[in-house]
Order: C-alpha cells, then structure tokens, then sequence
C-alpha cells in the first residue's frame, strides 16, 4: 500500500540528506577539460552548437513551438524537483470574496442539495449516490500498488456499481454502509496527517455531508500521493539532472533555434568588457606588450555569472539557461543587497564609534538585528531606503548611548550622531564610496568562491570589513556556487560552443590567411 510507506517518510528524509549533500558535491566539481582552452578551440563540437548560422532563418511551426513549451516545462519541473527539497504540490484554493470561489460554491452547493433530496425522495432515487461510489472506487484503486491485489479485488467486490444498482433496484441499498466501509479503507491508505480527517468523517451523521466531505479528504490524499512520488523520485532525478536538462535543452533548441540568443548576449558582454580590460592594460606604461593577450574562457564565463549578483530581475531578461534558477538567483540579490547595506552601516559605526564601543560584541549584534528587521523588504519598489536607513541612524545612536550610560561612559555629542545618522543615509546615494568598496569586496569573494571545486568544503579567506555577515555570506556564496556549479555542468557544451565563436573566430582567421599562399 502506497501510504504504509508514506508513514516511514521522516526516515526516508534522513537518507535524502545524505543523498542532498552528496548531490551539492557533484554539483561544485566541474571539470577541467570543460572549461580548458582545448575544449574551446578543438574542431570536436557538441551536437548542442550555437544558434549563430549564415542560412536563412527556419520557419518555426506552431507544433515546433508547443514541442519547445512541453519540453520547457518538463525541465524547469524537473530541476525544480531536484535542487529544491521543499518543493511540493500544494492545492490551489480560490479566495471566497472572489467571482470565481462564489460560481464554485454556488455550483457544488447545488449539486449536493440535489443529491439529499434525491436521496430523500419516496422512493429514493440512487443513480447520482451511485456514480459518486464509482469515481470514489477509482480514486481508491488508484492509490494501490501493482502488487496489492488483495485490496483491489476488495474493493472491486464492495463497490461492484453493477451490484449495488440491482440492490437499489429492491430498495436493498446501504449507503451509510458503503460509506462506512470507503471511510474504513481511507483510513488505511491514508497518510498519518490524514488521521484527524478520517476520524471527523467517522462522526459525521448526514450521509450527504459524508459523501462530501469525503471527496474532500480524496483530494488532499491525492495531493499526499504525488508529493509522496515527487520525494521517491527526487534522488533519482538528482542523479540523472546533468543529463536530463541537457538533452531536454538540446530538444528545445531544435524546435527553437533563437533559443540561446539572450545566453550569446550575456556571454558577449562580459567577452567585450574583459577585452576592453586587456586594452586599457596594454596601454599603461611600464607594461610589457611582447605577447598578444588572450581571453581565459573560464575568466569569461565567471565574470558573466558575477554579473548575475547584480541583475535588474524586473526590467532585464535572464540568459535561457538560467531560467530554471531565476527565482533563486533573485532571492538570493535581494539577500545579498541587504547584507550589503548591514556591512555598510557596521563599517560606518565602526569607525566613527568604534574607539567607544571596542569590546562590546553583543552591541554589534543587537545593532546588526535593528538593522535587519528594519531593511526587509527592501527591494520592494515601494520601500524608502533614505527614510529607513535614516531610522537606523537614529536607532543605533540610541543604542550606543543606552550601552554607555549603563557603563557610566559619557554619551555621543549632538554633532557626531548627527554625522553618523548622515552618513548612514548617504549609503544609497551612487557612487557612494563605502558601498562601492564594500561592493567591491563581496564582489572578490564570490569570485573567489566560483575558483574553488569544492566551496562547503573549503571557503575562501573573509575579506576586511565583512566579517559582521561573515555567517549569512558564506551561506549565500555555498548557494551561490552550487547554482553555479550545476549550471556549468548541464550547459557547459553550449557555452563552450558560443564562446569559441566569441573568442577564437580571429585567431581561426588568421591561421586560414597564413596558410594561404601567396602570390
């Protein structure tokens, strides 16, 4: 029986964890042959090349595109499933005041009134009550297991429709009984959650509620069964993802060949920005030009993934292999963004007040919590950073002299809190310096992070000045780096392809012109 099984799931979490850790293992290692220099310039393509061609482009037919859309949906479930270990399907209940929650209690209420007073009837009329029996036969069978032939034949014998029909025929029918016998069997497939519901049907009187309420307690044991399947299935899927997604991708790009346009686009940027860097460098005195500089495809790939630390998710596209990863990536900006801003404010204080406050560590602390509560939400367009920084100015001036008063200290002059407070809402001004320096080095350390095989294992060195988020970012950067880490595995063919287009195709020119001959 499917939910004897679903009872042991608290034992069954705690091997997934093994299974959860060695996955994000396998998904920091990336190897080296991927992102060398060989496997971008070797003429050994992947069958998953770019979409960059000289003929004409294909017309896309609307079965093309449905193909492309199924595929899409099938990979972004899949990876959802494999990386997300709180994912689950959850039923999707309309709000009450809505037009569509009223058309739908209008409608069941009048099936159901309809029902009792069929069943009311002299003599009654029992074909409706019937027809329920049989969707419930189908629901229940549905939840046993190929093997559990002794319970379908059970089932199969009780609610024979054919059986019961005749019964009705002679007024012989007891539906409280058939009722009484699906509550019995409920209660046996049934997830442990489900107890309470099996229970409140058992002392339910009317045989119309019962029947109602029953369809109820199916629906939420169907949602238990494929939540159930989904945990099953998700160490499978966690060791066939890399292939999965690659060969789902694969497909959709067939279907659709402007299918890595924005992913050519972002790789492209970061290509123009790096060779930008090595012009300006040839440039400066002093240094020596005996050599051409050449672009390392994994510095190139890196750089594209740091700049997704500051993507606009509302205004800008994400590349189309990251699709699947955009709600993580946007929620952990949003994190880091805070954390930016906490890491400002504590360098701010530290150096106006921190002759004062040395050596009071749970100061800082209670600090950086004021400072946390108060910047949720602050990627919400309608939050006021001024406004809310300036609050915090206030409140850690309020703070610092509270904790020396206690110490019989004298507290903060009217003109350094005034300063403090002006220079914690000067943090969102552009180009404020600390930001740009704390920035800066959060920047570093996440760039470090992606240089590393193995980031739970082995964390870089905590720049300066970051040490009072040192907790939340070195969990962020973990996070960050296993989404980076599976991401180059799944796609790193793809991206092997545009970037031997973005960073060879001159070098590959010039062999072509010196083997020419000449005349």
């Amino acid at each position: 029986m499917p939910f004897n099984g679903e009872k042991q799931c608290v034992g069954e979490d705690q091997t997934s964890d093994s299974d959860s850790s060695r996955f994000s293992e396998s998904m920091a290692s990336l190897s080296d042959y991927e992102c060398s220099r060989q496997s971008f310039t070797s003429d050994s393509s992947s069958k998953s090349s770019s979409p960059a061609s000289t003929s004409p482009p294909r017309v896309v037919t609307f079965d093309e595109v449905m193909a492309a859309a199924r595929n899409l949906s099938n990979m972004t479930l899949a990876h959802e499933i494999a990386v997300n270990e709180n994912f689950q399907l959850k039923q999707d209940a309309l709000p009450d005041n809505s037009l569509a929650g009223r058309v739908k209690h209008i409608v069941h209420q009048a099936f159901w009134d309809v029902l009792e007073s069929e069943l009311n009837a002299d003599p009654p009329e029992y074909e409706h009550a019937i027809k329920l029996f049989e969707e419930i036969r189908e629901i229940l069978l549905s939840f046993l297991t190929p093997c559990g032939n002794r319970l379908r034949n059970q089932i199969c014998e009780v609610l024979d429709t054919d059986l019961i029909r005749q019964q009705a025929e002679h007024s012989a029918v007891d539906i409280q009984g058939l009722a009484n016998y699906v509550i019995s069997m409920m209660g046996k497939l049934c997830a442990p959650v489900r107890d309470n519901d099996i229970r409140e049907l058992k002392a339910t009187g009317n045989i119309v509620e019962v029947l109602r309420q029953i369809f109820h307690v199916l629906d939420l044991m169907k949602m238990d069964m494929a939540n159930f399947t989904i945990r099953s299935l998700r160490p499978h899927l966690q060791r066939q993802l890399v292939e999965y997604e690659r060969t789902k991708f694969q497909e959709i790009l067939e279907e659709t060949p402007s299918a890595l346009d924005q992913t050519t686009e972002w790789i492209k940027e970061s290509v123009n920005e790096e060779l930008l860097s090595l012009s300006e460098t040839a440039l400066t005195p002093g240094v020596e030009n005996s050599s051409k500089p050449s672009l390392s495809p994994t510095l190139v790939l890196n750089n594209s993934y740091l700049k997704l630390l500051q993507w606009d998710y509302q205004k800008k596209e994400l590349p189309e292999t990251l699709m699947t990863d955009g709600a993580r990536l946007q929620e952990l900006t949003e994190k880091l963004n805070q954390l930016k801003v906490i890491a400002c404010l504590s360098l701010i204080t530290n150096n106006m007040v921190g002759a004062i406050t040395e050596g009071l560590p749970e100061l800082a602390n209670r600090l950086k919590r004021i400072s946390a509560v108060l910047l949720e939400g602050m990627n919400k367009e309608t939050f006021n950073l001024k406004e809310v920084l300036n609050s915090i100015g206030v409140q850690t001036c309020v703070e610092v002299n509270k904790t020396l008063m206690e110490r019989s200290l004298p507290t903060l002059n009217a003109e350094i809190q005034a300063n403090l407070v002006g220079q914690f809402s000067s943090i969102e001004e552009e180009d404020n310096p600390i930001w740009s320096l704390i920035d800066k080095r959060i920047q570093l350390y996440m760039k470090s992070l992606l240089c590393l095989p193995s980031p739970q294992k082995c964390m870089p060195p905590m720049p300066g000045g970051l040490a009072v988020i040192q907790q939340e970012l070195e969990a962020l950067g973990s996070q960050y780096a296993n989404i980076v880490n599976l991401n180059k595995q799944v796609y790193g063919p793809f991206y092997a392809n545009i970037l031997r287009k973005l960073l060879f195709r001159e070098e590959t020119m010039g062999k072509v012109n010196a083997s020419s001959p000449t005349n």
